[in-house]
């Protein structure tokens, strides 16, 4: 089986190829400087080379604000138009597709767990280019994978826990927002599951994969830091506008009949602060 994984220099791209390499399982892994995946005759000509099986598609643009001004077109560029190429190439050439989605395509207005046959209506530049690729990956695929996530922290690139234990090393106080409850993903629970429906020949369709359980970043920063000399309150998400609307309530309903088990949160944490050494 050949694998392509786009978007590999990124944060689960890298979690994915080190998964992989620890299963022995060979792969390609393409940057954009490899394959650009806005560009259709270059993306028609590497998969006539290289024909792929399936294809992770890790490749995304993520600058959740900047995709509200600066970032506008490169965000639509990457999520709409080179999802839909590599949608259509998928197609062509037989690959299984597994696209990475966001709770973003939600409203952010429930109280209880989003479903993923729930009612879109995303309410940023993100969510609205990460909905239209899904959109672009059901309408020109007949095997695909989309899966839905949130939160997302690893090793590999920037994320909410780095950017916590960085904080904590000058600030003796933080303050952190306690009014927008989702779940956190670690990417190795990511990259387990992607696999998992691959290798498991799980029905084609739309999942969510996150970690189990929920929590406000104000709690997700006091578990990230609950050994460190830091006081952490929480405060209003008025107190730090953003460009990009941020849901007050995104849990997902995590996709459990699949016979996937699910880490709590909290013990994907422990596990991935003990992995990068800080606990």
């Amino acid at each position: 089986m050949k694998i392509l994984i786009t978007g590999g220099n990124g944060q689960l791209g890298q979690e994915l190829q080190h998964l992989l390499d620890e299963r022995n399982v060979a792969y390609d892994a393409a940057d954009v400087n490899v394959l650009d995946i806005t560009d259709e005759a270059k993306v028609e000509a590497y998969f006539a080379q290289n024909n792929p099986d399936v294809v992770y598609h890790c490749a995304a643009y993520t600058a959740v604000d900047k995709a509200e001004g600066e970032g506008k077109a490169l965000n639509e560029a990457v999520n709409v138009t080179g999802t839909e190429i590599i949608a259509k190439a998928c197609q062509k050439y037989d690959a299984l597709l597994v696209y990475l989605s966001t709770d973003y395509v939600f409203n952010g207005e429930k109280t209880t767990e989003y479903f993923p046959d729930d009612p879109k209506g995303p309410k940023n530049e993100y969510g609205r280019t990460k909905l239209l690729g899904e959109q672009a990956v059901e309408k020109y695929c007949a095997k695909y994978y989309i899966v839905r996530t949130a939160w997302v922290y690893g090793q590999w690139g920037h994320n909410f826990v780095y950017t916590m234990l960085k904080l904590a090393q000058s600030h003796p106080q933080l303050t952190v927002v306690d009014d927008q409850v989702g779940r956190p993903t670690w990417t190795r629970t990511l990259a387990e599951f992607i696999t998992y429906l691959v290798d498991n020949k799980i029905a084609y369709g739309i999942y969510h994969c996150c970690n189990d359980g929920q929590c406000s970043w104000y709690e997700f920063a006091k578990e990230i830091l609950k050994d460190k000399d830091v006081e952490v309150l929480p405060v209003s998400s008025d107190q730090y506008p953003t460009a990009a609307f941020r849901p007050a309530y995104s849990v997902m309903h995590l996709a459990k009949e699949t016979g996937f088990e699910f880490m709590d949160w909290k013990e994907a944490l422990e596990t991935f602060m003990k992995q990068i050494g800080e606990r």
